[in-house]
């Protein structure tokens, strides 16, 4: 049996999309279970899951997580393979035939293929954050909350941990590859994803989320023979306070002596750093506006991205816990 969960909160007519895409999958050529985890909506989505014919379960949690959502699903499944979607997406028809055989292999614990933005045309962040989605195949050291977990893999595991409130998938790969198991990216389309962030504070919501997981995740490894997301935690500190200070001196200069060149002798050398990251991410795409834009997105976010490990490290020494951070 194939068990699909389909986690979400307030998605409203994208969750309706989404379980149309689920029907309209190719016959995996085994029974499919349906089961939708509810994280607190206000709309009909409970509704909108039972129409389609899915078991639904609404979380009873004042701090509800995307982990937390998707360990339910699976626990309350029966099947031994499970497809995680998140309700903003739509699921490509083929990939779960495709991707079944990729279990033959024994230490196969996770597929994972691609995911694009439906509506790259609609925003510059959808533009943009849509080649952030873009990695080469082959075995890798994470997934995404789009996935095909085995579910003995889960059961060793306990599953994801309820209480991240974001990066719960690549926490949850580093223990499984720990066992030996490996995570598979495969060459196929997976899902459409419906980002639809518009406005600049949601995109600043988003990448402070993802620094606010950097520093969680990379402290609960840092004391383990393998520190993962640790550097990663280091480059980003270090490229916000640089940024920052690139940017205040060539103000502060510029202001001190009545002259431009010094402000623009900063924006230079962002100009060159952004130019640098659009060269090492042209194979993502050939359009060079869009990867100009990524490459100024890139260095950018870096400063939200530190502000959430900021975040992190204040929450953790006044013993607090944050609540799910959403941006749409």
């Amino acid at each position: 049996m194939l068990s699909v969960v389909v986690i979400g909160r307030n998605e409203g007519p994208r969750l309706a999309r989404c379980f149309e895409s689920i029907g309209a999958m190719a016959n995996p050529g085994r029974e499919v279970e349906l089961i939708y985890v509810d994280s607190g909506s206000t709309d009909q989505s409970v509704t909108v899951a039972r129409k389609f014919g899915a078991k639904a379960i609404a979380l009873q949690s004042a701090r509800p997580t995307a982990a937390m959502g998707r360990n339910a699903g699976w626990r309350a499944a029966c099947g031994e393979i499970v497809l995680f979607l998140d309700g903003d997406t739509i699921l490509a028809p083929r990939f779960a035939v495709d991707s079944l055989a990729e279990f033959d292999e024994p230490r196969t614990a996770v597929v994972w293929g691609h995911r694009r933005e439906l509506y790259p045309e609609r925003s510059i962040y959808n533009r943009v954050l849509d080649l952030d989605w873009i990695y080469a195949p082959g075995l890798a050291a994470f997934c995404g909350g789009d996935a095909i977990f085995r579910r003995a893999t889960l059961e060793a595991t306990g599953g994801f941990d309820d209480t991240l409130i974001a990066g719960e998938e690549p926490e949850l790969c580093r223990r499984i590859i720990g066992l030996g198991q490996r995570i598979l990216h495969v060459n196929r389309a997976m899902t459409g994803h419906d980002l639809a962030i518009t406005r600049f504070s949601q995109y600043w919501r988003r990448a402070t989320r993802a620094g606010y997981a950097y520093a969680e995740v990379s402290q609960r490894f840092a004391a383990t023979g393998d520190p993962f997301w640790s550097a990663e935690a280091r480059r980003n500190r270090g490229r916000a306070l640089g940024l920052v200070l690139l940017c205040g001196a060539g103000m502060i200069a510029s202001a001190a002596i009545g002259s431009p060149w010094p402000l623009l002798a900063a924006a230079t050398v962002l100009c060159g750093l952004a130019a640098r990251t659009s060269w090492k991410a042209r194979w993502k795409t050939h359009n060079a506006v869009t990867l100009l834009l990524y490459g100024f997105h890139s260095q950018l976010q870096q400063i939200p991205i530190y502000v959430g490990q900021l975040r992190y490290r204040d929450n953790e020494g006044q013993g607090r816990h944050a609540s799910l951070v959403e941006y749409k």
